[in-house]
């Protein structure tokens, strides 16, 4: 008997669909007509034990137990998918092969691993077992899968990262929390600290924004315009914006925006009425390809700014297009690119997208079928590929929320089929007076992909064609008096984007050049429990779409040494576990280090004193400077 172990129900519906008729249903399992059996879990069947499952001592949390480093690791079964496990231990034994088939990613090939291990399953069984990947839950794409089954022990190096990341982040989970826990309630604090080696650092992240926000102090800056004339008698043509020169970088900020008034209105009297010579005129072609298909963080991040949703609406929202309609391919893919081999779906999927979208025919008109993006790239495709809708034609109703994530999916897969955004760009330097003004415009030539994405472009007439050494006319310049601005509080989008760019937040410069922008904190499948959970830990707060620190939350980064607030860490805990699925370094190395880390953060934790708690609601709080002063001794 062949059994196939799914990580969810949907998915082993999906799988009996396209297995030999009739199907037997029983309880926890489907039986297939040539014997086959497909079960299931339930998301994860096995938890990590809790301290006390150790020893009964750790059930009181007291510092002298810190750290808490188990030297043989224990499962244990979650409670309310026992019967399941029940299940799956008979099944397992009567099975002569099994195939794991869990979501193609590193915490599904975890997921089924450890239920396979952890029901003691013979070595020879567990050596011969088959890997089936699935990202498409219609019955063409699951039989295509059935097709090309691997091997399992191809993706050890990946369970195995991902067991370094659970057991990792359970050391530093359970062990912080407990220690800052003890420590802010000596100071008056009667909640849990809870430190997380993701979750902390992004709250870090808001708890910073709103400090910069908070200290900024506005002020003026100046630009000057230069009104140009083709010549004194015509009317006005065009604005030229000041270069400030090399001499003038006293008197401009780190970003080159001129603070004196006086030097401004210097330049102003200067060019009033003064020729203007040409001295570049350049006007060069451009294009620009479509946007890549979306992954799941990419597509939290549009969905936020267009409809502003929150990150785990989006997931829960695509997972109900993945599962219940099968609109979509798998959903919690880290992945923007696709397999040459799915080029030719189009025509199938277009008629799919026509079935949900009414108005997509207007968007196939900018398509060509036989057109193709790099998306489709064989060599950046993983286990997963990127987020593109199925085959399947719409049955039954979408509710609006879906109704806008396909439409968003869908937009973006069909611009891989249009042609490229075309432009021209014009720019102009001028000469006037011994100073250096410039004007730049961009005008679209084709619209290609944007057509599927119409923006209003500025009505301002062209700029005319020049040529260099022509003279033109400055007539009335004007002086702009404008105001620096405080950088914005997160949002949805801006936090995503973040958390999935975190190199350019790293201090380490050494750690920054290493780290790719697909590097980040968390993964596509955790960033939005990770946000959720900060709300519900009541260390975030939402004041409209902007999201921001609650008082408990700044006091808790307040007093964490900085290394536990800062990025650099889990960046490279991030970096290191993907070369482990790599099989580029071992689980023991990655291990040995964070235990000896550990030590050190336990210690920092213990010395650290910290001052008297502010207990408040997260609603309605008040800015206060000493959230953010932080003490010598919470610094190591």
């Amino acid at each position: 008997m062949r059994l196939f172990i799914a990580e969810k129900p949907s998915l082993a519906r999906a799988i009996a669909e396209v297995l030999p008729r009739p199907h037997t249903k029983e309880d926890g399992c489907i039986r297939a007509a040539n014997g086959d059996v497909v079960s299931w879990c339930i998301g994860h069947l096995l938890e990590q034990a809790e301290p006390e499952a150790y020893d009964a001592a750790f059930r009181q949390w007291r510092l002298e137990h810190l750290p808490i480093i188990p030297q043989e690791w224990q499962l244990v079964p979650k409670p309310k998918t026992r019967k399941q496990l029940t299940v799956l231990r008979k099944l397992i034994k009567e099975a002569d092969e099994l195939v794991h088939a869990g979501d193609p990613d590193r915490e599904g090939q975890l997921l089924v691993d450890e239920v396979i291990a952890y029901l003691k399953t013979p070595k020879t069984k567990r050596r011969s077992a088959k890997r089936l990947l699935i990202s498409d839950l219609n019955p063409e794409a699951v039989t295509r899968s059935l097709g090309n089954l691997r091997n399992n022990s191809e993706f050890i190096p990946l369970s195995v990262s991902a067991l370094a990341r659970s057991r990792a982040d359970w050391l530093y989970g359970i062990n912080l929390t407990r220690a800052w826990t003890i420590k802010g309630q000596q100071a008056g604090n009667r909640g849990v600290l809870s430190v997380g080696r993701v979750q902390t650092p992004v709250l870090g992240l808001v708890v910073r924004r709103d400090q910069e926000i908070h200290d900024f102090v506005s002020k003026p800056f100046y630009n000057v315009r230069a009104a140009i004339h083709l010549t004194a008698q015509h009317p006005l043509d065009f604005y030229a914006h000041w270069q400030p020169s090399e001499a003038c970088r006293p008197h401009q900020d780190d970003e080159g925006r001129v603070l004196n008034p006086k030097l401004a209105e210097n330049v102003v009297e200067r060019i009033r009425n003064q020729p203007a010579q040409v001295s570049k005129f350049e006007k060069k072609p451009g294009k620009q390809a479509a946007p890549l298909p979306y992954n799941l963080s990419s597509l939290q991040i549009d969905a936020a700014k267009v409809y502003g949703m929150a990150a785990k609406s989006v997931l829960d929202t695509c997972q109900s297009l993945y599962e219940k309609h099968q609109l979509i391919t798998y959903p919690r893919s880290d992945c923007r690119y696709l397999p040459v081999a799915h080029h030719k779906e189009m025509s199938d999927i277009s008629e799919a997208i026509k079935s949900a979208i009414s108005d997509a025919g207007k968007m196939l008109e900018h398509t060509d079928k036989s057109r193709k993006s790099a998306a489709f790239n064989d060599k950046k495709v993983g286990a997963h590929h990127a987020i593109i809708p199925t085959s399947r034609k719409l049955r039954g109703n979408l509710n609006e929320v879906e109704k806008k994530i396909y439409r968003l999916i869908s937009r973006q897969y069909l611009m891989q089929f249009c042609e490229a955004y075309r432009y021209s760009d014009t720019r102009i330097d001028l000469e006037i007076a011994g100073g250096l003004f410039s004007a730049r415009e961009r005008i679209t030539v084709t619209e290609g992909w944007k057509a599927l994405i119409p923006a209003r472009e500025k009505s301002s007439p062209p700029l005319p064609d020049l040529v260099e050494g022509q003279t033109l006319w400055s007539g009335e310049p004007q002086l702009d008096e404008k105001h620096t601005e405080p950088p914005k509080h997160y949002t949805d989008a801006t936090l995503l984007a973040a958390m999935t760019g975190i190199a350019r937040y790293v201090k380490d410069p050494e750690l920054r050049k290493v780290l790719k922008d697909t590097d980040g904190l968390g993964t596509e499948a955790t960033r939005a429990g990770i946000i959720e959970l900060l709300f519900k830990r009541r260390f975030l707060q939402r004041v409209g779409k902007q999201i921001q620190a609650t008082d408990t939350g700044r006091q808790l980064i307040a007093v964490l040494p900085d290394e536990s607030t800062q990025p650099d860490m889990t960046a490279q805990w991030e970096q290191a576990l993907e070369q482990m699925s790599e099989a580029k370094i071992s689980y023991e190395g990655f291990m040995e280090q964070l235990e000896i880390r550990l030590h050190q953060l336990i210690g920092s934790a213990l010395a650290a004193r910290l001052p008297a708690f502010k207990i408040s609601s997260t609603k309605g709080e008040i800015f206060s400077k000493k959230v953010f002063r932080k003490k010598k001794t919470t610094e190591s």
